[in-house]
């Protein structure tokens, strides 16, 4: 694999690994560990369209959208 970094992050992690005489990979390995895991944090999207038709005013469903969009629904 090759990675391409800004000259001083290079310089930065070289050191690093020379100091605790290992290689750059075991530096970088490492800081990837301090890394939350894939997908931590993320919270499930919801589709905005999920909500029409939420309120129960009667009107909403599917059948009604010519309707509902020719009395101005979603204008602003």
């Amino acid at each position: 694999m090759t990675v391409e970094l800004p000259a001083e992050a290079l310089a930065r992690l070289e050191a690093e690994a020379s100091r605790r005489g290992v290689g750059i990979d075991v530096v970088i390995a490492e800081l990837a560990d301090l890394l939350p895991p894939r997908g931590a944090g993320e919270t499930p999207r919801q589709l905005a369209i999920f909500g029409v038709g939420a309120s129960g005013g009667g009107r909403g469903r599917a059948a009604d959208a010519d309707e509902l969009l020719a009395d101005g629904f979603g204008r602003d």
